[in-house]
Parts: structure tokens; sequence; C-alpha cells
């Protein structure tokens, strides 16, 4: 697969662990297994997400907002994808890698989609694509991009490239008209050659009458417990953000199962700490040692020099250090 490394990250740990594709997940849902995703947009999340063993890996566009700071997933370019997408798949080697397809990278004509969507693969080390589904030259796109031999991961619902329509991050599915649009753009998508469908923020009722129509799994993201399987953000699962910023978009259908936030605070506030009082680095993170016999060489060098008051810092430092049976005996 393009650019994907075996034995690197995770997969060295994971051992033989073998990679999940498009039809491990069919022959998942076909048994009636839930499929796990979660999304990643580095190195280390991806190492996670693999040693984990979830099945999809999906670098989203969300990069825009819990990486990049944005508001919206509106800013983030097919380039920085790009960038987030080769750091995944140099740290995941087990699961399915599956890569967004940024806001206007696709959309003006399935040519463009298709280019966008072999970049994914062949420079992201990407094994599918993800696009947002709903008005006809999305479904194009789409059905194109798996014509072109590329799998497609769809997204119905509370499509956040489209909140300039929407009005805002808002819930989809809630009144008849918006429910059976919902189904019906899953269908389409399934129509179109897509492999699995996401159901973003619409009620479970809606989400289950989905799952039922369509024939390929659904990946629930605040659609309730009857969808295929399901996906979370990695910074929000684990309580990774306390920002204020973040607290305001993180959503009221995650459940964080981890409060890393508060494990990473505390240790940069005690990090701090140390520096500040000097009791960070002590002696045992500060492992390269000089003999000596050399501190007093590079002291006269120093003095040669005309720096007399860096000789005497230098010699100063040795003598803590030998208080402390740090510095090597004179050979």
């Amino acid at each position: 697969m393009w650019g994907r490394r075996t034995g690197a990250g995770a997969g060295a740990g994971a051992g033989a662990a073998r990679r999940v594709t498009v039809t491990t997940l069919r022959g998942k849902h076909r048994r009636g297994e839930p499929i796990t995703v979660v999304t990643a947009y580095d190195y280390p999340s991806a190492v996670h997400v693999d040693s984990a063993g979830i099945d999809v890996c999906l670098v989203g566009d969300s990069a825009a907002m819990v990486v990049h700071g944005h508001d919206t997933t509106l800013p983030i370019s097919l380039d920085v994808m790009l960038e987030h997408c080769r750091a995944v798949a140099r740290g995941a080697t087990r699961p399915l890698l599956v890569g967004d397809l940024p806001f206007g990278c696709y959309e003006s004509s399935s040519t463009r989609a298709v280019d966008s969507a072999v970049r994914v693969l062949k420079e992201g080390g990407m094994d599918a694509i993800k696009l947002e589904g709903g008005a006809p030259s999305r479904i194009s796109a789409a059905k194109s991009i798996v014509e072109a031999g590329i799998a497609v991961m769809g997204h119905v619902g509370l499509t956040p490239q489209a909140i300039s329509v929407l009005g805002g991050f808002r819930p989809q599915g809630k009144t008849v008209d918006s429910a059976v649009k919902v189904v019906e753009t899953a269908l389409a998508l399934q129509e179109a050659g897509c492999f699995s469908v996401v159901l973003e923020c619409v009620p479970a009722p809606v989400a289950a009458a989905a799952t039922s129509a369509l024939q390929i799994p659904t990946i629930g993201i605040g659609a309730g417990p009857f969808c295929s399987g399901q996906v979370l953000v990695y910074h929000d699962l684990l309580g990774m953000m306390q920002h204020p910023h973040h607290a305001k978009v993180t959503p009221k259908f995650c459940k964080q199962f981890g409060n890393v936030g508060h494990v990473i605070n505390k240790a940069l506030s005690e990090y701090k700490q140390e520096v500040e009082t000097r009791s960070f680095p002590g002696p045992s993170h500060t492992p390269y040692k000089i003999a000596a016999a050399d501190v007093d060489g590079f002291a006269n060098a120093l003095q040669k020099m005309g720096l007399d008051e860096a000789a005497n810092a230098a010699a100063a430092a040795a003598e803590n250090a030998e208080k402390d049976g740090e510095l090597p005996e004179n050979k």
C-alpha cells in the first residue's frame, strides 16, 4: 500500500496483526460485530489508535479545529491534510486508514474530486477517502472516485463542511422531511458505491432506519446506539483539551473515556515549577560527562580566548558536579 511501512510505529508491538481492509469491515458488518473508528492526526495519536486495536483510523478534517484551532473545518487545505495523513500512515499499520477530503478540493468537478482522492492515497498513504455527501455534485464525486478504484466512505446528517447552508453546527433529521433526506442521501451514497456511511448528529430512530435500509455499515457519531459502528474524535474521547475554546466546541454526545487534559496540565505545571526552582534538571537528568582534566583544559582554552567568566562558570559547574558524584575521575 502507498506509504505504509510494515513494522513501523505500533505495528512492531502488534506483532503480525492482520491489517484491516474494507473486506474486513464487510465481514464484521455481516456478522453483526460493531466497528470501531477513532480520528488521528499525527504519529503519536496513530500509534495509540493502532495499539488499541481500533478498526478504522480516520484522518479527519476536524484537524482544522482540534489541532489548528479554527472554529470550523473549512480552512484546512488538501496539502495540510496530506501532511497529517503521512504522519498517521507512519504510526498506524494495522487499522484501515481513511483520509477526509477537505472543503474546496472536490466539489467543483468529478475530475478534481478524483485527482484529490488519488493524492490522498498516493501522497498521503491512506487506504480510502471520506467525503461529505448531500448535494448531487457530491454524490457524483463519490461515484467517480469509486469508479477510479478508490474506496469511499460517505457522510450524512450534520456535515460540517456545509455549515454555511445549515446555519451552523445543527443536528439533522429532527423533522419528517429532514429525516427522510438523511435516509435518501445515505441510500444515494450506497448506490454510488460507498463502502460505509457516517451518520452524524441525527436522532437515534433516524440512524436506526438508515442502518436498516442500507446494506453497508453505518458509523455513528452523535447518532445513538443502533449504527453498525461508532466514531469519536481522539482529543474529545480522551478529555485532552481543557482550553475554553475547545470546551465550547466539544460536542454534547462525546463521552470522555479519560481525563488526559488534566494529566497534561499537571505535568506541565510541575515542569514549570521545577525549572523555576532549579530542581530540574538534577543529576539523574544530566547524563553527559567530561573528565576533570578536560575541564581544566577547557577552562584554560577559554581564558586564552579572553573568556574568563565563561572559564569560571565551567569550573564552578564541574565542582558542583563533583560534589554530586557526577564527574569522572582523571585517568
